[in-house]
């Protein structure tokens, strides 16, 4: 009788591991029960509605699927960064718009005229001081 090499005896094969899995799923199924339907809440409804799944809020049954929340979840996420980059898009060429406003009044003609001021607030100040 051959005898098992050691990689031989302590490993299964895929086969037999998958059987194992999924004997053990099973009966972790029966053990543990996997709630079949998730009751929404308020927001959850809103979710659902708003990704299109139900038109109304009476439409939306007591009980849902937790799958079907997941997917909406999924769907709603993806709506709202499509939303992000259009508002940021659009803050773009607002910062843009007004980048080219403002391209008349340069920073430094805005600057020279502060320290213009300035230079006359001192004259005057010395003036008065040496009287």
């Amino acid at each position: 009788m051959a005898r098992d090499t050691p990689h031989q005896s302590h490993y299964l094969s895929s086969a037999q591991s998958d059987e194992v899995l999924f004997s053990g799923y099973l009966s972790a199924k029966k053990m543990y029960k996997v709630p079949g339907s998730y009751k929404p809440s308020n927001f959850d409804k809103k979710i659902l509605m708003w990704t299109g799944r139900f038109k109304t809020d009476e439409e939306i049954p007591s009980r849902i699927p937790p799958e079907m929340l997941d997917i909406a979840r999924n769907k709603a996420r993806v709506k709202a960064c499509y939303l992000m980059i259009g508002l940021t898009i659009i803050a773009c060429f607002a910062v843009i718009a007004s980048a080219r406003r403002a391209e008349q009044e340069s920073l430094t003609s805005w600057n020279l005229a502060k320290k213009a001021k300035w230079c006359e607030k001192a004259a005057i100040s010395s003036e008065f001081k040496t009287k």
